[in-house]
């Protein structure tokens, strides 16, 4: 006899109990378990990220919303990686908060994973950042990926501090809605359709994500300072046409406001809710 695998999708009350096991499980981790999955998954979304810079060089010549939902749907690499293949993603990990708020998940338990998935995720982006800067990928198409490298994270240190804030909120939510929806997911197909959309709108729509800026604006720090006279002269720019570019704006003016962000768009403004309507004590 043939043995039949479930595979029916779970209803949101199954999947908050999962969300909270999962949470509970990822706060368990031993270090060097977590940090090696952090520093991966870092690398997937810099891969995520890699995809989108390129298909999204020389998009002038499409209307800027074709661009960008095309920008949007190759980025969803990066989360359909962390996911399927299994990885620690800051951005994802905020919804641990649901295990928390359920008495299962010491705070210093929570506060022990963000702390160091954060600091993988950063390491794994950068190092991703660094493979790529010497594949000298960014002199392609006569240095418009360069080009395009530097645009995107001029653009991204030229933000305001409450601009960053809100939209690392918006662009966390929508993460944690895609993760939140692979939890009723049961099959691998069923993920990665879950993730499709809600990532491809936060792209599109130019919101902030900490991870992905790990590796955007490290990438194009490495372009602008160490690029070469060459690559300069062949896109017709100096590096003093990209002064937003530094490593100061980077964290203080990117990184610090986005992350503040990221954390209540997915803990407070999904994680925290879902654990309101379905797994708070109801007297």
């Amino acid at each position: 006899m043939i043995n039949h695998i479930h595979i029916d999708s779970l209803l949101p009350t199954e999947m908050a109990k999962k969300a909270e096991d999962v949470g509970l499980n990822k706060a368990n981790l031993d270090f060097w378990t977590l940090f090696a999955l952090s520093v991966l998954a870092g690398a997937f979304i810099g891969l995520g990220a890699i995809f989108a810079t390129t298909v999204s060089t020389g998009g002038t010549a499409l209307p800027y919303g074709v661009n960008r939902l095309i920008t949007g749907l190759t980025f969803c690499l990066g989360l359909i990686l962390v996911i399927v293949g299994g990885a620690e993603l800051f951005t994802g990990n905020t919804l641990i908060i649901m295990g928390f708020m359920s008495g299962k998940v010491p705070f210093i338990k929570l506060l022990r994973n963000w702390g160091i998935v954060y600091l993988g995720n950063l390491v794994g982006s950068v190092l991703t950042a660094l493979t790529m800067f010497l594949t000298k990928q960014y002199t392609f198409a006569s240095g418009a990926i360069g080009l395009n490298i530097l645009n995107i994270a001029e653009s991204k240190c030229n933000l305001d501090f409450i601009q960053a804030i809100m939209l690392g909120l918006i662009c966390n939510a929508l993460v944690c809605l895609a993760v939140w929806l692979t939890f009723s997911a049961g099959t691998t197909t069923d993920k990665i359709l879950s993730i499709i959309f809600p990532i491809s709108a936060f792209v599109a729509a130019g919101t902030e994500h900490s991870v992905a800026n790990m590796y955007f604006i490290p990438i194009g720090l490495m372009v602008k300072n160490f690029g070469g006279a060459g690559f300069f002269e062949n896109i017709g720019k100096t590096a003093l046409d990209f002064p937003n570019l530094t490593l100061g704006k980077f964290f203080l003016d990117n990184l610090l406001p986005v992350t503040i962000g990221n954390i209540i768009g997915g803990a407070v403004m999904v994680g925290l809710i879902y654990w309101f309507v379905y797994l708070r004590k109801k007297h």
